[in-house]
């Protein structure tokens, strides 16, 4: 049943179930709006919906699978149950993969874009020009350093983490001039569940790279976006990765990349089911791969 109340402005976060969704979660919190939690897991969610209570906050859980058809429709009736309108939505739901593209599950790639691109643009999308008919509010896009060069072995994270950021700085120069503000954050590696889930936590590129907390990543995300940043890049490190990006010719980072990214136990690009390190390792170049 729908609610006579008129509807109050909420914050809706996205991926709010742990790392840097939750800290920004418990972070918005504190400014005295609501804050509409969304994840899979409804355990996770009870746990941050507990610790924004204790603090003093407003928070709901509507535990939703961001790849299932009807997930913007629940979310939408949800809010109108509850009398409340998405003023700030946040994007950090995602998950990446390491590996050859032609070794890793083709399944587990391709969801990669319903998860890291669809699922985001379909919900940025619908509740965009709500904001813009009241002039205010925003969306808060999670990107990666990732997304400023293409990522050889972890070649679909790397790609859907350029959409976002090209679709977040894109959307904001069209609502810049509206009341509306659309922040991409592109943060460096982030000391969370991410880095061991995608397997990224054993290549060398995010061992070379210091580890931000999703506090600090969180903060540095919220306080940009209250100043109308386009763009927030956490921390020295993550700007240094980027610079040399931008410097460097492709014909020289995609190697260099593509080393940092693997080692010798990898899964050999080939195909061929053996470790790198015994099977095609001299076909690389000079340098093969990161080792352990």
């Amino acid at each position: 049943m729908i609610s006579d109340q008129k509807p109050r402005l909420a914050i809706v976060v996205v991926g709010a179930s742990r790392g840097i969704g939750r800290a920004i979660a418990e972070l918005a919190a504190r400014d005295g709006a609501p804050v509409v939690l969304v994840a899979r897991s409804l355990g996770g969610l009870h746990a941050v919906e507990s610790s924004i209570k204790q603090a003093g906050g407003e928070a709901f859980s509507l535990p939703v699978d961001l790849t299932a058809d009807d997930a913007k429709t629940v979310l939408e009736e949800f809010l109108a149950r509850e009398s409340l309108v998405c003023d700030v939505l946040v994007n950090s739901a995602g998950y990446g993969l390491r590996g050859a593209a032609t070794a890793l599950p083709i399944a587990d790639q391709v969801g990669m874009i319903d998860v890291n691109i669809r699922a985001l643009a379909d919900l940025t999308l619908h509740l965009l020009p709500g904001m813009v008919e009241r002039g205010r509010g925003g969306v808060i896009n999670l990107a990666s350093v990732a997304s400023f060069t293409p990522g050889p072995y972890m070649a679909m994270y790397y790609a859907s983490k350029a959409f976002v950021r090209s679709f977040s700085e894109s959307l904001y120069q069209e609502t810049r001039k509206t009341g509306v503000t659309v922040t991409c954050v592109a943060p460096g590696p982030v000391s969370t569940e991410f880095l061991e889930k995608s397997g990224a936590n054993r290549a060398a590129l995010f061992k070379v790279l210091p580890k931000a907390t999703p506090e600090y990543v969180a903060n540095c995300a919220w306080r940009g976006f209250k100043a109308r940043r386009r763009l927030v890049i956490p921390g020295m490190s993550a700007r240094l990765a980027i610079l040399i990006s931008g410097i460097l010719p492709s014909a020289a980072l995609l190697p260099l990349v593509g080393r940092l990214q693997l080692r010798g136990n990898d899964p050999c690009p080939c195909g061929s089911g053996k470790m790198l390190k015994h099977c095609c390792r001299a076909g690389h170049p000079k340098g093969g791969t990161a080792s352990a």
